[in-house]
């Protein structure tokens, strides 16, 4: 067991927000021992598997490409 390990079973996670997919889902890191977790669709964390990031990749597309529309139709509307 390597000592990060054992700190983290001991003392806990360390968690840290290192990604914002959207207002709802984020993604963690532990800063010892680097497990990954994420938001699911229950607003718990769950891991961080291969599928979820695909999952989060996907709503962050799509979020990005909302907001993107949103403001363009905002900055067009102030126009007029």
């Amino acid at each position: 067991m390597t000592p990060t390990k054992l700190y983290c079973d001991f003392f806990g996670h360390n968690y840290q927000m290192t990604k914002k997919v959207t207002n709802h889902v984020k993604e963690y890191t532990c800063k010892c021992c680097k497990k990954q977790l994420t938001t699911n669709s229950n607003g718990r964390l769950t891991e961080l598997t291969p599928k979820y990031q695909e999952i989060n990749s996907a709503l962050e597309r799509i979020y990005n490409n909302r907001m993107m529309r949103l403001k363009q139709k905002t900055l067009s509307s102030s126009i007029y």
